[in-house]
């Protein structure tokens, strides 16, 4: 009986020393590795350059849409447009909204995650994509702007033809029945 105790409490010791040793990879990211991390991504500098990729099919938008109703339109209308949506892309906080991310990434990746994701962005394979990236989302951005405008169009077509059947439907003698019981 004293062997089996003994075994027994050998074992819960060894299984709690198992539990209590973790791995300086397994620890959880500290607020500082995420900031390394986001430092050798060049976060700030890349979200401006992304904004910046975005926003050039979005003026090309506004553009179209003058081209389109310029007759409805005041002359100064694709400026004041562009000019607005500059003003507010440039208001937004970038700084703080980068600091809010820390914590999410803590919350999803381990100290070993982070080094290893800092590695990998700070050899020349991960600087490229870095590099690249803004130009690569710019052409993306381009190449879906005609499949995102036809589905918007279908969708504001089916969203319009809904409206105009719900309104024709409670206008008929059946759509003003009172709600009762079924008989």
């Amino acid at each position: 009986m004293k062997r089996i105790l003994l075994a027994a409490l050998f074992c819960l010791c060894v299984s709690l020393m198992s539990v209590a040793q973790q791995t300086a990879s397994d620890a959880p990211a500290t607020k500082e590795d995420v900031q390394k991390y986001l430092d050798v991504m060049h976060s700030r500098e890349m979200m401006l350059q992304m904004v910046d990729a975005m926003s050039k099919p979005v003026h090309q938008m506004i553009h179209e849409q003058y081209l389109k109703d310029k007759d409805k339109l005041p002359a100064d209308f694709e400026a004041r447009m562009n000019k607005m949506l500059d003003d507010s892309m440039k208001a937004f906080p970038w700084d703080e909204m980068l600091q809010s991310m820390v914590p999410v990434y803590q919350k999803h990746f381990t100290k070993g995650d982070v080094d290893a994701l800092t590695a990998f962005y700070g050899t020349p394979t991960g600087q490229k994509i870095l590099r690249e990236l803004p130009a690569i989302t710019a052409e993306a951005m381009q190449s879906m702007m005609p499949l995102l405008r036809k589905q918007i169009e279908a969708m504001n077509e089916r969203v319009q033809q809904e409206v105009a059947q719900m309104m024709k439907d409670s206008k008929s003698p059946a759509g003003n029945k009172p709600q009762g019981k079924p008989n």
